[in-house]
């Protein structure tokens, strides 16, 4: 009887345990051009070699093309004679809420354009256009996106502006938790969130998750540093005080991201950032709080409004009281319409007191493209196929998205019973290219 007791101890301990224990989440680094996998420091991080691509040429990538970037030596570029539309279709990847990240690279060649301007597009939707300049700014030299994958596949495509050609250094597909930056009801497959801006406050350093030990399931997001908002406008704080309710499901953020942060001053008691953005759009803005000044000991000592582009989004922000305690994390999320060119967010003081602000999330908020109808993209790579279309003639990714790139000679129509892409008809030039 007690070798039974024990036998159905084990394995009741053991289903326990293996049902409560969290798989590690999906991981993918690509090292575009690379003929070998790579391992780099400092967290010996294995880049998998080139594959998935639909063409392009592998080249060596220039040194350090930017301060974050992953130090890897090769890169892929697509001149247009491989077609003005080139992707990596990767497959079996797990049905899930991903991170979806593009490092972008300069071609150590004299004859060629060392930042080259082109569009990013991933499962059919635009989600970033290169503009000039982006090489010299570290947090310019990638591209990331949130986006829910549904299909055992990701189709990362890169379409040609004729201005440079294309060049990619790194691919990265992280898998975050399903739940992970909902922003409502709408939130889901329809919705694709792109990184705008991440600033960790007070921190002179910029870091990547796994450099604070972060949560594999938060996507190992970068943070660029934000030692202050302006000269004289604010001081830093920071603490070795451990921060209760960090690292917490979904988002699980790093704790440390809460260890430093801004306080107002009396000669400047507002708060305020001001971010470049597209006009007309909506942007999805994650503030985080944690009372970490050794003068503030409890609640109403220090109360604040934020506001966004001068209209009051949160009022009489307590952060000990919402919180609950000091050293304990607060993260308010609010999602706003942007007409003008630029996006403010200002902490006003309440009372005399002075605000607080540890980091700062903006991500534009994009609505996914519908795709077009399977049977009709199969039967288009057949007929390419068929007909020996030459690589510059392209067709590669969807053929009717993203809308400012279709497939050459297609003609689409958008059917509104199944909300799906349908070719209408097909031109070639005379002769084929």
């Amino acid at each position: 009887m007690l070798r039974f007791y024990l036998l159905w101890l084990l394995v009741f301990c053991s289903v326990l345990g293996s049902s409560s224990a969290r798989n590690a989440p999906y991981a993918m680094h690509i090292s575009c051009g690379a003929r070998q996998d790579v391992h780099t420091p400092p967290t010996n991080t294995r880049w998998f070699k080139d594959f998935a691509y639909t063409g392009g040429v592998p080249g060596n990538a220039t040194d350090h093309p930017s301060f974050i970037s992953p130090p890897l030596g090769t890169l892929r570029y697509f001149p247009l004679s491989e077609g003005p539309e080139n992707c990596y279709n990767i497959n079996r990847v797990p049905k899930g809420h991903y991170n979806v990240r593009v490092f972008f690279g300069s071609v150590n060649q004299a004859n060629l354009d060392h930042e080259p301007l082109f569009d990013i597009s991933v499962e059919g939707t635009q989600i970033s256009s290169l503009q000039s300049g982006w090489s010299s700014q570290d947090d310019q030299s990638f591209v990331e996106a949130l986006v829910f994958l549904t299909d055992g596949t990701v189709s990362i495509c890169f379409h040609s502006t004729g201005h440079g050609d294309p060049a990619i250094l790194s691919l990265e597909i992280l898998q975050i938790d399903d739940k992970a930056y909902s922003i409502g009801p709408e939130r889901g497959e329809g919705v694709i969130l792109r990184t705008t801006k991440r600033l960790s406050c007070g921190n002179p350093k910029s870091k990547f998750d796994v450099d604070y030990s972060g949560d594999r399931w938060g996507g190992d997001r970068f943070w660029s540093p934000m030692p202050t908002f302006g000269q004289n406008a604010d001081q830093p704080r920071s603490t070795e005080s451990s921060i209760k309710q960090a690292s917490k499901s979904p988002n699980f953020y790093p704790e440390a991201l809460y260890q430093t942060a801004l306080v107002s001053t009396d000669s400047q008691p507002d708060l305020a950032y001001t971010l470049d953005v597209d006009p007309d759009k909506n942007y999805s803005i994650w503030l985080h709080f944690a009372e970490i000044d050794s003068t503030i000991t409890e609640a109403g000592k220090r109360v604040f409004n934020v506001l966004i582009n001068g209209d009051i989004k949160f009022e009489g922000v307590d952060v000990i009281k919402m919180s609950g305690d000091r050293y304990t994390a607060l993260v308010l999320n609010t999602t706003v319409a942007v007409n003008g060119r630029t996006l403010t967010i200002t902490l006003h003081p309440k009372g005399g007191s002075h605000a607080i602000i540890n980091a700062i999330e903006v991500f534009e908020v994009i609505v996914a493209e519908s795709k077009t109808l399977p049977e009709e993209v199969r039967a288009l790579q057949s007929l390419k196929r068929s007909l020996g279309l030459p690589t510059r003639f392209g067709w590669n990714g969807d053929p009717c998205v993203p809308q400012q790139h279709p497939w050459s000679g297609a003609d689409c129509q958008l059917d509104q019973t199944t909300n799906k892409w349908v070719i209408d008809g097909l031109y070639f030039p005379d002769p084929l290219p």
